[in-house]
């Protein structure tokens, strides 16, 4: 028989853990996943993938204290892969017009708008993502919030019989 998600009960109702359920410091570990991104970007500014560097790391550190906090930080990581790639390519683009491969033109002005307005979306839904997390609440992002809800919630546990305490065999 086929393990179900820890998350799921006997009869096939997802259990969500309500805000109730949710301790301070879950939450507050939750909201930082999404406050990383505005320190990354005091810190490294120029160069976008201190942003994605700094999810990653967040996520790896975090991910297994709760379903909770591994959810709202591998969705703020999602969230910063795009964001991160299309401010590399704007740097690198920048980079380059200085050489004789590329030119300052409509399609550089282009591109620079289209990310300064993907970024300000991202930070709009970032601020509402983070407040939600410190509610003890879900958000869901379009696109992430599905594949970590499923990570976090739908999957079985790998080592969930190897948690338990047992004595040596043997004895």
């Amino acid at each position: 028989m086929p393990r179900k998600a820890k998350s799921v009960t006997d009869d096939g109702v997802i259990a969500v853990p309500q805000p109730d359920d949710i301790s301070e410091v879950e939450r507050e570990d939750a909201m930082g996943a999404y406050l990383m991104m505005f320190a990354s970007w005091g810190i490294g500014l120029p160069l976008p993938f201190v942003g994605l560097i700094a999810a990653f790391i967040y996520h790896m550190i975090n991910r297994k204290k709760s379903p909770f906090v591994g959810f709202h930080s591998l969705q703020s990581l999602l969230m910063e892969t795009p964001v991160s790639i299309a401010n590399a390519g704007i740097v690198v683009w920048a980079v380059l017009i200085f050489t004789p491969y590329a030119s300052l033109n409509a399609w550089f002005w282009a591109a620079v708008a289209v990310v300064s307005v993907w970024n300000i979306i991202y930070i709009i839904v970032s601020i509402i993502a983070c407040v939600y997390a410190r509610k003890g609440r879900f958000y869901y992002v379009m696109f992430f919030g599905r594949h970590a809800f499923r990570r976090y919630y739908l999957t079985p546990r790998r080592n969930a019989v190897s948690d338990r305490n047992e004595p040596p065999k043997g004895l």
